[in-house]
């Protein structure tokens, strides 16, 4: 059976702050980020499987994203936890859903960390093979299987 590749879109609304940056990112600012997550597999070859022809149920894959991901970082607030961001005391302005990450909160970074949550929530038979996150309309960053073997 050949191999499918499957891709689903997947939006959230996060802000965060740059520590350490030479721009406007510095400050704490927010975006509309646009999720694209390509996986791979061979579609189900069984009449009886109620997912017969598919690679993987799209509502399979929401799922894990809507769990690990978008209810993580929508509408939270996410900074450098090493940075004088985590400091702030953002609960005091009524912000509950704050994020202190181990690493700079960059597109680049932020697709690293989903990529290794992503892979190892996928079943054993579908393989991660992209993920593309737009942080602006006209910016994104995008790891790839075949790029990290």
């Amino acid at each position: 059976m050949p191999k499918i590749r499957i891709t689903k879109e997947f939006q959230f609304e996060m802000a965060h702050a740059l520590w350490n940056y030479d721009g406007k990112c510095k400050n704490v600012h927010g975006h509309t980020y646009i999720l694209y997550v390509t996986v791979l597999g061979e579609p189900i070859n069984d009449n009886l499987n109620p997912k017969n022809g598919m690679v993987m149920d799209f509502g399979d894959l929401k799922k894990i994203i809507r769990e690990e991901i978008f209810d993580k970082h929508d509408h939270f607030v996410t900074v450098n936890g090493n940075s004088p961001h985590a400091k702030i005391n953002f609960e005091q302005y009524n912000v509950e859903q704050v994020q202190r990450k181990n690493y700079q909160p960059t597109c680049e970074n932020m697709v690293i960390d989903f990529v290794e949550v992503i892979k190892s929530n996928l079943p054993k038979n579908i393989e991660l093979v992209m993920l593309r996150l737009y942080e602006t309309q006209t910016s994104f960053a995008e790891w790839r299987a075949e790029d990290n073997l």
